[in-house]
Order: C-alpha cells, then sequence, then structure tokens
C-alpha cells in the first residue's frame, strides 16, 4: 500500500458518502491532519479518525479500499489524558458538505494530542504546529491544563505533565513578530 494524502481520503470518504447515503462528520487527528497543516512530507499508510457515525460501517469500507484505519467515537478516550474540553467545537472544516464534514483539530488540541503518546516522532509533529502556527509555550501549557483538569487521576499525568514540561523548554513564552 502506498502512502495516503489528505485529498485521496477526502475523496474517498466522499465516494462513501455518496454510495451509502449516510451523513460522515469525520474529526482527523493524525498524520492527514499534519498534512493539512501544511506538513505535505509527513507520510502515513492509515486513518485515525473521530467519526460520529458508524465507525464500523466505515472501517468496512475503508479496508476494503486496503486502507487501516484506527476510528473511534471519543478521541479523547485514546489515552489516560484527556483531550482539552472543547476540541471538537475548536476543529476546522476541510469540508462541510449536505452529507460529509471533514475536519481536523485546532493546532493546539494537535499539538496536546500528540504529546499525549509523546513519542519521538509525535513530538516532531508537535514541534511543526508549534513552529507554523506560532503557538507559545504558555499556550501549550494552558491547553495541557484544561486537559489534565479534565483527565481522572492516574499517575500517567504526571509523565504527560513532564512532556509538556520537557517539549515547552524548546519554545518561546512569547509568540516572536
Amino acid at each position: 500500500m502506498s502512502a495516503l494524502n489528505t485529498e485521496e481520503i477526502i475523496a474517498l470518504l466522499q465516494d462513501y458518502a455518496r454510495q451509502t447515503g449516510a451523513s460522515l462528520d469525520v474529526l482527523l487527528v493524525g498524520a492527514l491532519a499534519l498534512q493539512a497543516y501544511g506538513f505535505r512530507d509527513r507520510l502515513t499508510r492509515d486513518v485515525d479518525a473521530e467519526v460520529a457515525g458508524s465507525v464500523e460501517a466505515l472501517s468496512k469500507f475503508l479496508r476494503q479500499h486496503q486502507i487501516p484505519a484506527d476510528l473511534t467515537t471519543n478521541f479523547s478516550g485514546w489515552s489516560i489524558v484527556a483531550m482539552p474540553p472543547g476540541y471538537r467545537d475548536r476543529a476546522t472544516d476541510l469540508v462541510n458538505q449536505s452529507n460529509l464534514r471533514v475536519r481536523i483539530l485546532a493546532p493546539i488540541d494537535f499539538v496536546i494530542a500528540k504529546l499525549r503518546r509523546g513519542t519521538d516522532l509525535d513530538c516532531e509533529d508537535a514541534a511543526f504546529v508549534v513552529k507554523r502556527f506560532r503557538l507559545t509555550a504558555e499556550q501549550i501549557r494552558a491547553a495541557a491544563a484544561a486537559a489534565l483538569s479534565a483527565s481522572s487521576p492516574d499517575t500517567a499525568l504526571f509523565l504527560f505533565q513532564k512532556t509538556i514540561d520537557l517539549f515547552c523548554q524548546s519554545f518561546p513564552s512569547e509568540p516572536s513578530s
């Protein structure tokens, strides 16, 4: 299977909506979102998304097209660390048609999503978005605090806080002009 790009996935989702007649709302949360932010060289072979609608039917459709997908109805639940409250409301539309809506996380929410997992590649992805959208350490810390406040108590939250602290050391407190 070759690498996927955002345009191909949107075209496939349009086909799905047309073929099934179902309304579909998809929030891209992985590397496809990163491509939409302008990091065109970031390759991926799967779709990571939150779906309002039938996860099973869409998963089956994507499998029929040899596209692996990690789909959920609650992306916040993919980690012990919750997403900052309101992440769905802050998402940006890529497509908003009568039966298909495709969105990406707001840049600050994407950064938090990546730092929840915290692999080296996730941190690189987050750093690209921070630089591209000129996010500050304060903005990242505030979003992380909101995520922590929405999370159930767990020792893993300390590791997330440490990841945030280390990550923020690389970025300015104030946006550059």
